[in-house]
This record gives structure tokens, C-alpha cells and sequence, in this order.
């Protein structure tokens, strides 16, 4: 008897009800069935899972804290008098330390799945910690900080194409979006615009950039194995991006947003929706199930925006409610019986 997740033991309970009652099974067959899997009692995966999530995110919000709180780090400064360069140097050698250590742990026990991503997310921190490090310890009054980050942006490819690690390639490329825009930012001397364009319209070019790069590694053996987090990647910052330009436009502060009607800004709009109906016509033709729900997705988003622009306002709270609840009734109907064919099909 196989044991699954509870949630997946009541679909298939009533999955089996539905066909006992539409006469496509017998019922020794239903009961033969239902006797072939029994649910969990408890979901230790999902609460290992959980558990090194919420460790991870206390140790981005720690280190943080760390970096940002002046007045903590002039007091371990004081307590320790450790120059910069020197905690630099010990955080990569934790940081390797980590990498080594996680990675044998992939080889030699892969059930611990979430443990050894810990430890490489830890390298991954340590990583951050010692080029910031080494850059307070060759302070400058360029301001130049992008070098930093497109540093760690390397250093982070070279070790995800090593180690084939997808979480390290990830973090990558957050550290590539982090360094295009502090990077325009410096050259733009800290302009709210960069040739014309502020932060939300750069990133609609960052995303297709990105994009497009992804469909080349699809083509390269040995970078294939990346594709997927890539193209992920690449579309969502491309329909952010989308959707943050159709709410504020090509302003660069919000003092000038705050000037202008959001009517005017409704050729933005129809933009990033032609661009969302575009995505799942073509996601629709080429069978492309990402490209096709990021466009869904963001297409549903960009809607009910403009409707909370348009009409928060200028209706009634009790007609603006009534409205958008009959509009959820008439998507969650439609959206059962395309499940509900889709199912019989299968």
C-alpha cells in the first residue's frame, strides 16, 4: 500500500466516487483501488521543507541586519577590531567550506534534499558577505558598487555551471537584475532615467534580454540544464516590469505620477495587455505551457487593475463588489468545465 499526501488521497477519493457513480468502474474495482494507497498521517517532507525555508529566510534577514545596522557592526568593530579584508577572506573560506560540504552531501546522501540546499544557500550568503566585505575594504568614492555585484554575478555562474546547481544559477541571475539596475543607475549619475527611460522600462528590456539568452542555452548541451530557471526568470521580469509600467508609466518619481490622471496612462495598458495576448497566442501554437500561463496570468492582473483604477472612484463600493464578485463567478465556471473536459479527455 502506497502512502501519499492527504490532499492527494481526497482527490483521488473523489475522483473514484465520481466514476463508482458514473458506472465506468465496478465497485470491487473502486474498493481495490481505494485499498492500493492510504494518506499520510503526517507530512514530514513539507515540514522539512518549510522549517529550511523559514531558517534560510532568517539568515537573509540576519544578515541583513547586519550589513545595514551601523551601530551593530561599529560595535563588533570595536569588540573584535577585525578589518574588513580579513572577514572578508574568512567568509569565502566559509563559503567554499559550505559549497565542498553541500555538494559531497549531494552526492553522498541526495534524500537529504533540503538539508544540502541549506548549506549551499548558506555558501551562497557567505558568498554575498565576503564580496561586500571586500568591497568596504577597497572603499572608494566612485560609488561604483555595481562592480560588486556583477563580481558576484560571475562568481555565482562559474559555480552553478560547476556544481550544476539550479539554486546558485538562481541567485545569479536575481544578482544580474540587481546589477543592470544599480549599474544604468550609476551611469545615469543616480537619474531617475537612464536614455529616457526609468526603472520599469529598462527592466521591460532586461526581461526580454534575458528571454531571449534563455532560448539559447536551450540549444547548449551543457547550459540546457539551466534553461528552464532562465526562461522563468527572464518572463518575469519581463510581465513585473509590464505591469508596473502600465500603473505609473514612464515617470520617474512618484511626485510627477501623482500629477497626471492614470486615464492618460491607459495607452500603457493596452500595451502590456497586447503584449500578454501575444504571449499566450504564441504559447498556444507552440505548445508553450510557461509562456503561456505567464501571460494569462499577468493578462487577469493588468485587467482587474485598471478596473480597481477606473472604477474604485467613481462607483458605489457595494456595485464595485457585486460586480467584481459575479466577474470571479463567471471565470471560476468557466475555468471548472475546461478542468472538467480536460479531465474526460485524460
Amino acid at each position: 500500500m502506497k502512502k501519499i499526501d492527504q490532499d492527494k488521497s481526497d482527490f483521488l477519493d473523489e475522483m473514484l466516487d465520481y466514476w463508482q457513480s458514473e458506472k465506468l468502474l465496478t465497485d470491487p474495482e473502486i474498493q481495490k483501488l481505494k485499498n492500493s494507497y492510504q494518506p499520510k498521517n503526517f507530512d514530514w517532507r513539507r515540514l522539512a521543507q518549510y522549517s529550511f525555508w523559514i531558517a534560510m529566510a532568517c539568515g537573509v534577514i540576519a544578515l541583513s541586519a547586519l550589513l545595514v545596522d551601523k551601530s551593530l557592526l561599529d560595535y563588533l568593530k570595536n569588540l573584535y577590531n577585525t578589518p574588513n579584508i580579513v572577514i572578508s577572506i574568512v567568509s569565502a573560506l566559509a563559503a567554499t567550506g559550505c559549497y565542498i560540504l553541500g555538494f559531497r552531501r549531494k552526492k553522498n546522501k541526495p534524500r537529504h534534499v533540503f538539508s544540502n540546499e541549506a548549506i549551499i544557500f548558506s555558501g551562497v550568503m557567505l558568498t554575498a558577505n565576503a564580496i561586500a566585505y571586500l568591497g568596504k575594504a577597497f572603499n572608494s568614492s566612485s560609488n561604483h558598487f555595481s562592480l560588486l555585484i556583477f563580481f558576484s554575478v560571475m562568481i555565482y555562474l562559474v559555480l552553478a555551471y560547476f556544481f550544476k546547481s539550479r539554486l546558485i544559477w538562481t541567485f545569479a541571475l536575481l544578482a544580474l537584475g540587481a546589477w543592470f539596475g544599480t549599474e544604468t543607475g550609476y551611469l545615469s549619475r543616480w537619474n531617475w532615467y537612464f536614455l529616457g527611460l526609468n526603472y520599469p522600462l529598462r527592466f521591460v528590456f532586461f526581461g526580454t534580454m534575458l528571454t531571449v539568452s534563455s532560448l539559447f542555452l536551450r540549444k547548449h548541451k551543457q547550459l540546457s540544464y539551466f534553461f528552464d530557471i532562465t526562461y522563468f526568470a527572464g518572463l518575469l521580469y519581463l510581465f513585473t516590469s509590464l505591469l508596473l509600467l502600465s500603473i505609473f508609466g514612464n515617470y520617474g518619481t512618484l511626485e510627477e505620477w501623482y500629477l497626471i490622471k492614470q486615464i492618460t496612462l491607459f495607452y500603457w495598458a493596452i500595451i502590456s495587455a497586447a503584449l500578454c495576448a501575444l504571449a499566450i497566442s504564441i504559447g498556444l501554437k507552440k505548445n508553450d505551457a510557461m509562456l503561456r500561463e505567464f501571460g494569462i496570468i499577468f493578462l487577469f492582473i493588468n485587467l482587474y487593475t485598471r478596473y480597481f483604477e477606473y472604477f474604485w472612484d467613481s462607483w458605489h463600493k457595494a456595485v464595485f463588489f457585486m460586480v467584481l464578485g459575479i466577474s470571479f463567478v463567471l471565470i471560476g465556471r468557466k475555468a471548472e468545465k475546461i478542468w472538467s473536459g480536460e479531465f474526460i479527455k485524460k
